[in-house]
Parts: C-alpha cells; structure tokens; sequence
C-alpha cells in the first residue's frame, strides 16, 4: 500500500513498500526556493531518521524537474538552508538517493541531481550549469562534482559556456547513469526498487577523484586572461574547478567564496539587470491590450531583409506571403530563405522532418493583389520615403479592413507614411534587426494614430517570433539609430582627431563589444551610412562638425566594406587587415582641415564614446521615444552588440554617476560645444542623485 504523506506545500513523502518516493511540485519550473529547499532537507531527514526505506528517489512534478534557482529571491537576503548544505545533506544519507530528471535540469536543479547516488534521465532530458550567464558561477557544488563524474574540460566547457547539454550526451559523458523512456513518478518507483535489490549502483560523487587534467585548467586560465580579462566569474570557476582535487569539505568552501565574491561585481550586477530588464521591456499597458489576428503574414520585399523577416515568421509557424516585383529578386528571396531554413535544421533549431511543411507555408508572388486576405503585411524595401509611400497608397486598397500595415523601416518617419492611407490607425513600424531570423530585438514603433489593439499584436507578434519587443517613439531612427547616428560621429571625430580606425576598434573591443565601430560598418556596408549622410544633408546644422569626410571618400572609391572587399579594413583570403589607402584617405582629410593629429589612451576613446552614447539615451529617455531606460537598455543588448555583463548603456552610466558624467561632458565641451551638450535630465540627476535606476522602478 502506497501512502502519501506533505512535508510542506511543495514537497511530499510517498512511501510504497521499502522505497520512498520524494516529489517536488513547485509550478511552473520547480525552483529551488525557500521552501524546496527547506522541504527537501526535511524529508531526507525524516526518511533517514525512521530508517523503513532501503531506496529513495528524489523526481518532480509538472513539464520539468528542477530548471534554476526562484528568481524572485534574487537580491534578497538569503534564507536558509543554503542550497550547498541542503545538497551535503542528500550527498550523506545513509539511504540510497537517486534523481529522476526530466525537462531541464538547470543550475541548482542540476546540482541536486549531482548530489544524489545515482542519477536517471528520462528521454528529452537537457541539463546544464548556466549560472555564467547572470556573472556568477555553480555554487552548490556543480564545479566540484561535474569534474568528478566527467573530467575537467567538461566542468570547464558546461561552466564556462553555460550550454544546455543534452541527455546522450550526459551518458556518455558519465553525468547520467541510465536514459529511460516514461513518466517521472513510474520512472522513479522503477529505479528505485532496482536501487533497494541493488540492480542499480549508486555511489556518492564526493567519494570519486577527480582525474588529473592540469593542462586543460592552465590552457582555459590562459586564454581566459587573453580573451575575458574584463570578466570575473569566468576565471573564478577555473579556479573553483580546480579546487575539486581537493576533498568535498575544502573544495566547495573555495567555490562558495567564488560565487559569494561574484556576487559582488559590476558584471553580475549587469547581466541580473539584463535578465530582469529582458521580461521587464514587455510589461506596459499597451502591450497587453487585445489583439488582432495573427496567422497571415505578408512580406513585401525578397532582398536580405524581407527574406530574414519572412524566415522567422515561418519559423514561427505563420503563413507567409512573400511578394516582389520582378521573377529574378523572387527567386533570390526563396533561395536565401530556403538556406535560413536548412540553416535552422543544421543548427538544431528546426527537426528536419518539419523543414518541408515549414517551407510549405511560403506562397511567393509577383502580384501585390495577393495580399488581400492577410492579417499583417511588412513592407521591407529600399530606405526611400517615396517607395514606401508608393507602396502603402497600393496596400490601402488592396488589403482587407483590420489588416495591419507595417513598415521595416529604419529611420523614417512612420507618421508620413500612415498619412497616405485611409487607415493610418492600422499602421505600425516594426524595425527588425539584421538578420531579421537571427536577431532578437524588434522595435515597434508607434505613430501617433495608431489603434491600441494594433501595438498590443505588435508585442504579440514579438513574443510569437521569440523576439524581444520594444516600443519606441516616431523620431529619425526611433532608439537605437538615433542614438547610434550620434555616438557613431564620436568615433569619426576621434579617428579625424588622431586616432586610428583600428585603435578606435581594439579599445572598445577591450570594453565588451564583439566589434568595434569601423569592423560593424564594414559588416554592415558602409553604403547604408553614406546614402543616409546624403538624405540628411540639406537639413544639417551648419554650426556642427561633419563627421562623414573620410567615410564618404572611402564610398566614393566603391568602398563599401566586406561586400566589395574593402572598407576600414581589407578582406582577402579570410584575413582582415587594416586598409592602407583608407589610412591615405585619413592623412589627406586632417591635411585638407588643418588637423595635427593627437595621442588618445584607449582609457579615452571607450570614455568619449560611451559618454556621447549616454548622452543620447538620456535625450531619448527625456522626450519619450523611449518609455523607460531599461528599454534603452534592452534595445542596445540585443541589437546593437551592447556587452551584456555592463547592462546596457544607461545602466552603464549609473555605474559612474550622473555627477562625473556631467563634469566628463563640460570638460569635452571646451573642444566642441555644439556636439558635447548636458542633457537635462542628467543635470537633474547629478543635482539631485539621482538614477537611471530610479526612472525604472517609477516607469
């Protein structure tokens, strides 16, 4: 006879016979909270202390065992037990502990499974350590029993990459002892019988030796301090992995401290700002509004874009129609988005057996006509208003009542462009990043009529495409580009002032960012930049210094970056290398402006840069575009290559303070003071103290 028996809301006790059953049922994802955790200790305790059971096993209810730590104890005091004392005391029962994992078991749901006597995966499995990705490190003894079960470079690379590793691999790699089809309770009573007849060994972990491996802990410490000098947690968990030679008790003091010491930078500081900042961005009234239908997507253009857009809406699993004007550039647009696709299946992002159902619902056109029954269109053609207006005079007429018209623009403004329909309340600016199926960041741009109901399907249409949806304001380049095209003149005048284009890059590369300017405009084709300078030309204050003269030479010549083999730098055989008749071009514009050309530390160029890029934000923050500093935040991480373990830029200038941001400003000033300008609202908060911090908790 099986009976059941609560040790607290959370956890139970289910007794069959001489095994125990321990269940943790903490929705949706079985965090490890106060009361899991307090839970579990009790119930090991009480099984050991009444002595019945010959095996226990430990499994969870829901879609998944154990996937992390209870986000809403995060920057909290903590309550006891602590995890790591919770885990020793399962380690040491003198009953028999098995886990059976199923779903994800992530970070400490892992290292629960590390600390019993045997470990059962249940097929789909995924396990993982990713507390890398909050700056921190496994501090409930995953750095000291991975390297135990499976070696150290499998410590390191879990630790360090914070990868989700899947249940064959586990096996192979010794993490899991067994991989069984089933449901978890059936599962766990299974196995655990096996364990009470002794079919199933178990051991504790702390008892096996970590196998030598000096080399891989030295070459990663090495490369670390090559590659992630600017990090923390990194070099602290190949130190705590290293401590696993040692016994239990020593080892884990060493990693606790590491974690605790983590715990305490500005890059954990950052990326918690980062994960929290990521939910947060998509939390406002207007996007949880009613919405409209969402099954039908047109997408008007099959260059890079379009394509890009219309591979993640199939992804999505949406009905797309992909619609272009001449047979040549339809072609092109299915062939790239076959390849994104294949791409997808190749990455493991796409089983392949849905590859061809999923190319099945892409119906291309040459007639515009065919948009008449979709829910949503995109327009994603040239960067031209008159194109544009062109093509949304034709969809008014053609789409049906309700259907939301939107333009991939960059730049333009989307009330000009809904004031040439008759239904300008259903028109929105969705701003994809390129590429369109790669890039997480969409911004939704809200023009001034536009129906509630068509920005809450915007959001709607973010979170169906796995993106992060942020709203901005009509403005030219709405967040990200408006606060882009003035930082970026910082760069120019920098590089015109003394510097060169590959310092300017090293330096903010040594900052956080995977690319510095010059390399990203050489990416991204230095044409785009050039034939915006010409558009802005004839409304161009005459009292700012022009930033474009070396840029606009370097496209004269054809230059345009990667694309036509040269830029900034020389693309040749796979190397990159700097361009030495871009450097002419440099010498010859300072001679023609009567430049002498001046030394910058590295220390200055990320300090004038990130100044000029903060000093936009704040503008975007005080005039609306932007609701919140955090959406500033959230649009820079995830479409402009922000590193992410600094937050963002306004979380960034938190970190040096309104005050010393003011006085870094004035002081540039006396070089150029139209350019270097102290926005209001930073003046306000260097008076005041205030912070960036404190515009978020009142938005």
């Amino acid at each position: 006879m099986a009976a059941t028996r609560k040790v607290n809301d959370l956890i139970s006790i289910e007794e069959i016979g001489a095994i125990a059953l321990i269940c943790i049922d903490n929705p949706p994802v079985n965090a490890t909270g106060q009361a899991v955790r307090q839970g579990l200790q009790e119930a090991i305790e009480t099984l050991n202390s009444e002595g019945k059971a010959k095996a226990i096993a430990v499994y969870a209810a829901g879609r998944t065992f154990v996937a992390g730590a209870d986000i809403r104890e995060f920057g909290k005091p903590p309550m006891p037990p602590a995890l790591p004392d919770v885990f020793n005391i399962i380690e040491d029962s003198a009953i028999p502990v098995v886990a059976v994992m199923h779903g994800t078991a992530l970070g400490g749901g892992f290292e629960l499974g590390l600390s019993c006597h045997a470990r059962v995966g249940i097929e789909g499995l995924k396990v993982g350590l990713p507390e890398i990705n909050l700056g921190l490190l496994p501090g409930a003894g995953g750095t000291q029993r991975v390297p135990r079960l499976a070696g150290i470079p499998m410590a390191l690379d879990m630790a360090l990459s914070g990868r989700q590793v899947s249940a064959k691999e586990a096996l192979e790699k010794g993490l899991i002892d067994r991989l069984v089809a089933g449901e978890p309770r059936e599962v766990a009573v299974q196995v655990a019988e096996e364990v009470a007849a002794g079919k199933l060994a178990t051991r504790r972990t702390c008892d096996l030796n970590t196998p030598k491996d000096d080399k891989a802990l030295d070459d990663t410490a090495a490369m670390l301090k090559k590659t992630q000098a600017h990090m923390y947690s990194c070099h602290k968990i190949v130190e705590a992995v290293r401590a696993s030679y040692l016994p239990r008790t020593e080892g884990l003091k060493i990693e606790r401290q590491a974690f605790i010491d983590s715990m305490q930078t500005p890059q954990r500081a950052g990326m918690i700002h980062a994960f929290f900042g990521e939910r947060a961005v998509s939390n406002i009234p207007e996007a949880k509004g009613p919405t409209r239908p969402l099954e039908k997507v047109g997408v008007i253009g099959g260059g890079t874009m379009g394509s890009g857009i219309a591979t993640a809406c199939l992804l999505a699993g949406l009905q797309v129609r992909l619609v272009e004007v001449a047979e040549e550039g339809l072609k092109r647009g299915i062939a790239t988005i076959t390849k994104n696709i294949d791409g997808a299946v190749q990455r493991g992002k796409l089983k392949a057996e849905k590859r061809d159902a999923v190319l099945g619902a892409l119906t291309p056109s040459l007639n515009m006509g065919d948009l008449a029954d979709v829910d949503l269109v995109i327009e994603a053609v040239f960067e031209q208003m008159d194109v544009k207006k062109d093509i949304f005079t034709k969809l008014d007429g053609i789409c049906k009542d309700g259907a939301i018209l939107a333009s991939n623009t960059s730049y333009l403004d989307i009330n000009e462009i809904a004031a040439v329909t008759k239904r300008p309340q259903d028109v929105l600016g969705l701003h994809f990043f390129s590429p369109a199926h790669v890039m997480r960041l969409l911004e939704i741009v809200v023009p001034d009529k536009t129906a509630a109901d068509v920005v809450a399907t915007g959001f709607a249409l973010a979170k169906k495409l796995g993106k992060v949806g942020v709203r901005a304001g009509v403005c030219d380049g709405f967040i990200g580009n408006r606060i882009l095209a003035h930082y970026s003149k910082t760069a120019s005048y920098l590089v015109l002032d003394g510097a060169s284009p590959m310092q300017v890059d090293n330096a903010l590369e040594g900052f956080g960012f995977a690319m510095g300017p010059h390399k990203v405009g050489d990416l991204a084709g230095l044409d785009i930049g050039w034939m915006t300078r010409k558009r802005k030309a004839a409304t161009r204050d005459p009292a700012e210094r022009y930033a474009g003269d070396v840029a606009d030479k370097i496209c004269e010549n054809g230059w345009f970056g990667r694309k036509s083999g040269r830029g900034y730098y020389v693309y040749e055989g796979g190397a990159t290398v700097p361009n030495e008749e871009t450097l002419a071009i440099l010498d010859q514009v300072r001679a023609e402006k009567g430049i002498s050309p001046r030394s910058f530390t590295d220390e200055d160029i990320v300090d004038r840069y990130m100044t000029a890029m903060i000093v936009e934000a704040a503008r975007v923050v005080e005039d609306g575009t932007a609701r919140r500093p955090l959406d500033v935040d959230m649009v820079f991480l995830f479409g402009y290559g922000f590193p992410r373990f600094r937050g963002g830029p306004l979380h960034y200038a938190d970190t040096i303070g309104a005050k010393a941001l003011v006085e870094r400003i004035e002081a540039y000033a006396k070089e150029d003071p139209h350019y270097w300008q102290v926005p209001a609202i930073l003046a306000r908060m260097a008076k005041d103290g205030g912070t960036f911090a404190d515009l978020n908790k009142e938005g």
